[in-house]
């Protein structure tokens, strides 16, 4: 879909605009009722999500307080087929995804599984995301350790419970096996590319519901590409 010519690529950004507008997250969901233990004691832990594109998801996560860095690359496939074009067949069983790393002294786990379901993306959408279809744009959380996992599976069904939203909730919390970097061009992508049809009719709305539903954790400043 990101490399149709240009003519057919505005009239893919026109349709999203006018018929999927309603797919987009923008709505502020509950707490967390598991998350994990506060911390005042400064660190580095890392998550690793997918939802779609990972231009949007990163551009998200670096405006989250408490994010350090935000890194696009590819989880759920081998070494061998950790390239764009392959995974991109759709076959590899990657998703495009975003390790985050950030501070537990700032923003907890919770909280940043609550901005992924809010406004990064959609999570009713099954191995699609708006305008991107195939395997690798669905969504899912690759939990790192036995708590992350029960915090996602917990919110999961607390959102589920709670009927959050009309459809039902198709992440999958998967156990990470190993996260690859995705090529140099497409990191900071939306933040250098903010004219492209594609980033603002599908992303840059991500950031604006970020600062309107999370003002306490949103940061102007984005946060780096690369691990500190």
């Amino acid at each position: 879909m990101r490399r149709l010519p240009i003519a057919l690529t505005l009239l893919a950004a026109l349709f999203v605009v006018l018929s999927s507008a309603k797919e987009r997250p923008g709505a502020l969901l509950p707490k967390p009722a598991l998350d994990a233990s506060p911390t005042t004691a400064r660190g580095q832990r890392t998550a690793v999500l997918a939802g779609g594109c990972f231009w949007g998801v990163q551009a998200v996560f670096q405006h989250v307080k408490g994010v350090t860095s935000a890194i696009s690359g590819y989880a759920g496939g081998s070494a061998s087929t950790a390239e764009y074009e392959t995974v991109s067949s759709g076959s590899t069983g990657h998703a495009e995804s975003v390790k985050i790393t950030y501070d537990p002294s700032q923003v907890s786990y919770g909280e940043l599984l609550r901005v992924f379901f809010s406004v990064a993306h959609d999570p009713t959408q099954l191995n699609r995301q708006g305008p991107d279809e195939g395997t690798q744009y669905r969504s899912a959380i690759f939990y790192s350790n036995d708590e992350q996992k029960r915090i996602a599976e917990a919110y999961i069904a607390q959102l589920e419970q709670a009927r959050a939203f009309p459809h039902r909730i198709v992440t999958q919390v998967t156990p990470l096996q190993a996260f690859y970097p995705a090529e140099a061009y497409h990191q900071d992508y939306a933040a250098r590319h903010p004219d492209s049809p594609y980033i603002a009719f599908n992303d840059l709305p991500k950031l604006d519901h970020l600062r309107e539903l999370f003002p306490s954790l949103y940061k102007a400043q984005r946060s780096s590409a690369q691990a500190k």
